[in-house]
């Protein structure tokens, strides 16, 4: 059965799409026009610029395009959601606003307290894995889907717990602690660990047990979340049956298996990346021993010849 019987408002989020818009050009105001009037400001940077436009557009493809609507009749599309919001997304947003900017939002009152105890590694990373499974959690993810106000605060502060996460990794605001890329490699490893046991428990389990996905009647209530109320009492529908040949056992094990896979992935670039790193700065840190050495012992020749 097509999406497009939903209506073209549930497929596209139109009201999604203004907001975005006003978020960037808000963005690119305060980072041009007006960065004049904060006391320290650099001029944007290309790749900056990029970095923000295109999580922007990401934010839209992933919660205000059809995989949106899809993600609340395929449980398989919710986890793919989940994976790009919660670990590729933060990392431009993160990027793309420029340190200068970060400082200012940091050194707010009452903000940096609070962001430099959510941003401690330890936490951050706990913090991020507990909100992600309990999320999950069966009771939990049904009632959610069934409470706007419910479902749109706890995507929030999830999304902002995956930018704590990533924040250690990410930051190089000058003043702010930073991580030891020795450091890094175990953050990640103790990220991909910690958040594995949610993830199996989705894939090995005998029964699909989330009911917004098994249950017609639960999961019609469920697409209110997305789906105008008009358009819905129109159609007759069973259940998301109608549109997957998997059984939802199938549909939860394969929603599983495929966030753990998107996470393997997204955290080996990162490790990629933070390895390169770490052997330029040991390399560089290498060459400057051996020209100090190289120095000093000159020096201690033209001593001795003295």
């Amino acid at each position: 059965m097509p999406l497009s019987i939903f209506g073209f408002r549930a497929m596209w989020s139109p009201a999604l799409i203004g907001v975005l818009v006003f978020f960037t050009v808000l963005y690119f105001l305060i980072t041009t026009k007006w960065r004049n009037d904060f006391k320290y400001s650099e001029p944007l940077k290309k790749g900056e610029a990029i970095s923000f436009v295109f999580a922007m557009i990401m934010l839209y493809v992933i919660i205000g395009s059809p995989i949106d609507l899809m993600s609340h009749i395929m449980f398989t599309m919710h986890m793919v959601q989940m994976a790009f919001l919660l670990l590729f997304i933060p990392i431009f947003f993160i990027i793309g606003i420029p340190n200068w900017l970060w400082k200012v939002v940091i050194n707010l009152p009452y903000v940096k307290p609070v962001f430099h105890f959510m941003t401690k590694p330890i936490f951050a990373v706990f913090f991020f894995v507990f909100m992600f499974s309990v999320y999950h959690l069966p009771v939990v993810l049904d009632y959610i889907k069934l409470d706007e106000t419910a479902h749109g605060i706890y995507t929030f502060v999830l999304f902002m717990s995956a930018l704590f996460m990533y924040w250690p990794l990410l930051n190089t605001v000058e003043g702010e602690p930073a991580m030891k890329d020795i450091n890094k490699f175990f953050y990640i490893i103790a990220n991909a660990i910690l958040i594995t046991p949610s993830c199996a428990l989705i894939i090995f389990s005998p029964t699909a047990f989330y009911a917004t996905y098994t249950d017609g009647e639960t999961w019609m209530k469920a697409m209110a979340l997305c789906v105008p109320s008009n358009t819905l009492q129109g159609l007759t529908l069973s259940g998301p049956e109608l549109f997957t040949n998997m059984t939802p056992l199938e549909d939860q094990q394969l929603g599983g298996v495929i966030m753990k896979i998107i996470q393997e992935i997204i955290f080996a670039v990162i490790l990629g990346r933070v390895f390169m790193v770490w052997y330029k700065n040991d390399q560089k840190n290498a060459d400057k021993m051996t020209e100090e050495a190289l120095k000093e012992r000159q020096r201690l020749s033209q001593n001795q010849f003295h």
